[in-house]
């Protein structure tokens, strides 16, 4: 008996180690909470590798092209990664789209741009925001309105109109109505800070009034200085609209000989394209348009590379993600 009943205890003692060994296995792959578990980390990083994957692919591509040279572009084994580094495609694209001119034009427009939004669609969305004054509702209303109204139909009027002033083939329809945060992107960033500025305490305003501080100098002196998060993500949303922005450009400055860096894109397009139709394709074409394209892109990388901590940060702050 005493034997039979030492062997019951040691199969109860061998079940209860098996099924805490199992906890803690089950701990480890799935987690106390579905999310602290192995199987849901390892799903999360698959997820993120292929959406990575397909945006980090054209770059690859763009960077492995623009850098082969005619050796490397004409061996089928050559896919990736060349057996040798070739300058002469971003040499080419660089006198194709006249870049310094072009770079310095775009800089200054984006530049330009992205300044006078970060003013003036703050100063809106403050208002809209903390300010209480006749057709307030009504006024919010419209320009909701602008932001579902495509900009192709407003273009003619906007065409007939800069051209009584005299300003067709100028920087300066696209500079000017930024100073008064025309059309969709105007819209988006209103209220970006009026999503911004409704989430900061009002003790912050009365204590300003209590100092005999009125709405500018609340806006300048307090809220202005607090809500760098709202302006860095306004700044560089602005600044990369208007970097790649091909179609007002187009509309406005079609005869200009100074275009920025999107124009130069399409017209050096244009001119690969009118030369292979005279003397047949190259297998230089490809390359010298990935190296403009990267020409292009490369200070918006870089830019965004630099203040990438602050921008994920002004993303939370201001809400867009809600």
């Amino acid at each position: 008996m005493k034997t039979i009943w030492r062997d019951m205890r040691n199969v109860r003692m061998d079940s209860a180690t098996l099924l805490h060994g199992l906890g803690i296995l089950k701990r480890f792959f799935l987690g106390k909470e579905i999310n602290k578990g192995l199987i849901f980390r390892l799903f999360m990083y698959l997820v993120l590798i292929d959406v990575a994957f397909i945006y980090i692919k054209p770059i690859i591509y763009m960077v492995s092209t623009m850098i082969k040279d005619s050796a490397n572009l004409l061996d089928p084994s050559v896919i990736w990664v060349p057996r040798s580094f070739y300058t002469g495609h971003l040499q080419e694209a660089l006198r194709l789209l006249k870049y310094s001119q072009a770079f310095t034009i775009s800089m200054t427009v984006s530049l330009s741009i992205a300044v006078l939004q970060v003013i003036t669609c703050a100063i809106a969305g403050y208002a809209f925001a903390r300010l209480e004054f006749p057709l307030k509702k009504t006024l919010f209303v419209c320009l909701i309105f602008t932001f579902v109204m495509p900009p192709q139909a407003t273009i003619l009027p906007s065409i007939l109109l800069f051209k009584q002033l005299g300003w067709i083939n100028t920087y300066l329809p696209l500079i000017i109505p930024a100073f008064f945060g025309h059309g969709l992107k105007g819209t988006l960033f209103v209220i970006i800070f009026r999503q911004f500025f409704g989430t900061l305490p009002k003790e912050l305003e009365e204590a300003s009034k209590i100092d005999g501080a009125g709405p500018f100098r609340i806006f300048f002196r307090v809220m202005l200085p607090i809500s760098t998060s709202a302006i860095i993500v306004v700044f560089l949303f602005s600044f990369v609209w208007s970097w790649n922005d091909f179609y007002y450009p187009s509309m406005y400055m079609f005869a200009s000989k100074e275009v920025p860096l999107s124009i130069s894109l399409s017209q050096m397009a244009v001119s690969l394209s009118s030369e292979a139709e005279q003397s047949g394709p190259s297998i230089f074409a490809e390359p010298i348009k990935m190296a403009a394209s990267f020409l292009i892109i490369m200070p918006v990388l870089i830019v965004y590379t630099f203040t990438q901590r602050w921008f994920v940060e002004g993303v939370e702050r201001t809400g867009i993600v809600e």
